[in-house]
């Protein structure tokens, strides 16, 4: 199934700054929070890097905001409750922004619905070779997920797995965890998170 071509209309550099100085925390100060450098805020900050999922994400808890949250528009996000192939609202931050690395780029990580549900749900493929970041990432919240097809390898803490179609997962997601395709064809993957914090 072809996905939906996204097109980014974002300034996520713009949107970066505003939630940083909205929470009144310099580069430096939200850099080591987030345990990143001053470098990579101050490139994101001017368009100039893309963050990986993980690091982005890292970003972000030490605000704390979500993904979810920050790539949201309240201004056009309307709850309704069908929302159509081409309405998921992307949160991979390289598909947003432009790629880093290959691999990150064909990630997509689609989320149903504007956000601010008690539950968020998620359409998520991954190309051959694509990962969600050298450096696992953790969240407050729980996650599960079935895979639909394709095969996933899955890192949780110290352990990894690789699932196939019908196999599924459910863990802690304050656990480091990461998601790679070690495949030769897409993974797809459907997962829900709660609290919603990715």
């Amino acid at each position: 199934m072809p996905q939906p071509d996204f097109k980014a209309d974002l300034d996520v550099g713009s949107r970066l700054k505003s939630a940083r100085t909205a929470r009144r925390l310099s580069q430096r100060e939200l850099a080591r929070k987030s345990g990143v450098t001053n470098g990579l805020i101050s490139q994101i900050e001017q368009n100039r890097s893309s963050p990986s999922i993980s690091s982005l994400k890292r970003i972000l808890d030490a605000m704390p905001m979500t993904l979810s949250e920050f790539f949201s528009d309240p201004d056009t996000d309307t709850p309704k409750f069908v929302y159509r192939a081409d309405e998921l609202r992307e949160l991979n931050p390289a598909k947003v922004f432009g790629p880093q690395t290959e691999a990150q780029q064909t990630v997509s990580l689609r989320q149903v619905g504007p956000g601010g549900n008690s539950i968020q749900m998620l359409h998520e493929r991954y190309a051959p070779g694509a990962d969600t970041g050298a450096d696992p990432y953790a969240h407050e919240a729980e996650e599960a997920g079935i895979v639909v097809s394709g095969r996933i390898e899955l890192t949780v803490g110290a352990e990894t797995a690789v699932l196939a179609p019908g196999d599924a997962y459910i863990f802690d997601s304050t656990t480091p965890h990461r998601f790679r395709n070690p495949g030769t064809e897409d993974c797809i993957i459907i997962s829900a998170c709660t609290p919603p914090s990715f």
